[in-house]
């Protein structure tokens, strides 16, 4: 009797749906149709929609040629070219193989998944912290721990050249963001002073110029200010420290510094982001980030292949000693050929144009040359910034950097004269 009750209430749903489905649609008619009849013709998006093809008729400006066979890859962030290396994508195969649980699901559901807690503590040993918490990116890793320790009444203090995630957590959290000039403390100083203690973000190695943060100085200020400090990681972890465990850990400050972020995305070849800090507050930051309560967990195969890549990284010093060989080859060449692109150790060398026309020119000529490095512009930089990332990596032979040094060389017309003028206005 059960089981026939069931049936009928089954059979009149599905019959109430098709009816829902084929009936006259009373609203229809009211709503306004765009030329397509797919969406309203939204005067304000319809604008900037307009104002965009004008700026880009053809293609934005990141946009180039496809690379060839011979083409030097200078635009991913594969820093240790692991990318291809047998025994992660050996890790992920057999992961892929042995799935046994299903983990389709928030990330506030899987704190059973054992594989993910080997990880976090894995991970947390490597960077010498108290805890790690496993995001879903390196862009939910900020946005997620900013909004669960700032809101409305902190002060946020952002360095102008941090990266967008962690604008975009300032967003989230309801913050008013208090930028200070590039690695410039006696500005940040400054601004603190006005606005009291509160929450600092900065990059250990900035993605559009490759500086370094000061993160002696910087821990310095905070604790001298009572301010809790935010370094991501991202473009440090892999290259610098012991066994690649980061800039923080190279200067000996994981003890001072409250929190670190960092994409797996770069050195560790995933796809994933990581929050490093103290246990009780990352217990509180699992059920309150937006990110970790609403996206999906990150699945069982994605944490073989970082266990995997974590134990590869921490082994093979000799692949940072070559990225770093490479770097200062580089810049040593570059400098030889008249070009200015810092003394940063990091290897992020970036070639700038300055407005966006004159930056796809520059990256025209170096395609013509066969180098192809990826294009920075407005939101990434500042408006009239833009430029040409050179990412070096550990793969790179001397005949790579050789042919990449003469391709520059044959752009220093289309270059900003004078790197240091130029950061500084920012």
């Amino acid at each position: 009797m059960l089981t026939n009750d069931i049936a009928d209430v089954r059979t009149a749903a599905i019959d109430s749906l098709h009816r829902t489905l084929s009936g006259p649609r009373p609203f229809a008619a009211a709503q306004p149709r765009s030329q397509g009849g797919l969406a309203p013709e939204l005067p304000g998006l319809q604008r900037r929609m307009a104002e965009w093809k004008a700026e880009y008729p053809e293609h934005h400006v990141t946009v180039g040629r496809a690379p060839q066979a011979g083409s030097i890859m200078l635009a991913n962030n594969d820093y240790l070219s692991l990318a291809d290396d047998g025994r992660i994508i050996g890790a992920l195969r057999a992961a892929l193989d042995d799935v046994k649980t299903e983990t389709f699901m928030s990330g506030v559901f899987v704190q059973f998944l054992d594989a993910q807690g080997a990880y976090e503590r894995e991970m947390a040993r490597f960077l010498g912290s108290e805890g790690v918490a496993l995001c879903q990116s390196g862009w939910a890793a900020n946005d997620g721990l900013i909004q669960a320790i700032a809101d409305a009444d902190t002060p946020v203090y952002v360095d102008l050249y941090g990266h967008a995630s962690l604008w975009q957590g300032i967003h989230s959290a309801g913050a008013k963001p208090r930028p200070f000039r590039h690695n410039n403390m006696t500005h940040l100083r400054s601004v603190i002073a006005k606005n009291g203690p509160g929450v600092i973000l900065v990059d250990s190695v900035y993605s559009t110029s490759g500086d370094l943060c000061p993160l002696d100085q910087l821990c310095d200020l905070a604790e001298e200010t009572g301010c809790m400090l935010v370094v991501d990681e991202s473009h440090g972890v892999g290259v610098f420290g012991p066994q690649g465990s980061g800039l923080v850990t190279a200067m000996g400050l994981e003890h001072r510094v409250h929190f670190r972020t960092f994409s797996l995305s770069k050195a560790m070849v995933g796809r994933g982001g990581i929050v490093a800090g103290t246990k009780k507050t990352l217990e509180y930051f699992r059920y309150t980030s937006r990110p970790a309560i609403f996206s999906s967990t990150v699945l069982p195969h994605e944490i073989a292949g970082f266990r995997a890549t974590l134990d590869v990284i921490r082994a093979d010093e000799h692949r940072r000693s070559r990225l770093f060989a490479n770097t200062a080859y580089l810049r040593a060449g570059l400098a030889e050929v008249g070009i200015d692109v810092g003394s940063s150790p990091a290897p992020i060398i970036s070639l700038i144009g300055g407005a966006e026309a004159k930056t796809a020119r520059l990256r025209d000529r170096l395609e013509d040359h066969g180098i192809f490095g990826a294009v920075f512009c407005a939101p990434a930089t500042p408006k009239g910034r833009s430029l040409v990332r050179l990412t070096v990596n550990s793969g790179l032979t001397q005949a790579d950097l050789d042919r990449v040094i003469r391709a520059a060389a044959d752009c220093r017309d289309l270059l900003v004269s004078d790197l240091r003028i130029d950061r500084d206005a920012a």
